[in-house]
């Protein structure tokens, strides 16, 4: 069994007991901090570490985490623990807020500008997305100066490129051929 399906497993389950005991926006909080903590290398070297067992692992987890997290978030990690998952547990969080989003219709759209955005213009933005998707926005704002101008609007799979250097070397293109 892929290392995907299996975190896949561990996230269903507990978004559906979460859901069942009605602490699901709770627990999506706990695994949205989780998923940011796991990128910190300490905290993966920790994940990954042969030498630090289970058990410790545990006190470890109990003692940073214990009164700040949901009760069922932290019997995921001991359960992680035990069956010595923990190397998947980054993916066991991106795979819960994943389904927590699409269970309550949360769309990410990324928008890359070459400079950041006013909010007359997230606004106009989202305003136009939300009248094709029917779904609540999550914006996610990069800055990338490469672009000269525009943006670039990232939504799923689906990529709208308004951007000066698209265009440019579009015209490039049209030029050379």
């Amino acid at each position: 069994m892929s290392v995907t399906r299996v975190a896949h497993r561990y996230a269903q389950a507990l978004l559906d007991l979460s859901t069942e005991q009605n602490v699901v926006d709770k627990v999506n909080a706990d695994m949205l901090q989780l998923s940011n903590i796991c990128k910190a290398q300490d905290f993966a070297n920790l994940l990954s570490s042969p030498i630090v067992d289970s058990k410790k692992k545990s006190e470890i987890f109990n003692a940073i985490f214990g009164s700040k997290m949901e009760k069922m978030s932290l019997d995921l990690m001991d359960l992680v623990l035990k069956n010595s998952r923990e190397a998947i547990l980054p993916q066991i969080t991106n795979g819960f807020v994943s389904l927590y989003k699409k269970k309550n219709n949360i769309l990410d759209v990324t928008v890359i500008s070459a400079t950041t955005l006013d909010k007359a213009t997230k606004d106009l933005i989202i305003s136009k997305i939300k009248a094709s998707f029917d779904a609540t926005i999550e914006l996610i704002e990069k800055v990338d100066a490469s672009l000269i101008g525009g943006f670039i609007v990232r939504i799923d799979d689906k990529q709208i490129d308004a951007s000066i250097a698209s265009q440019l070397s579009n015209l490039k293109n049209i030029l050379l051929n």
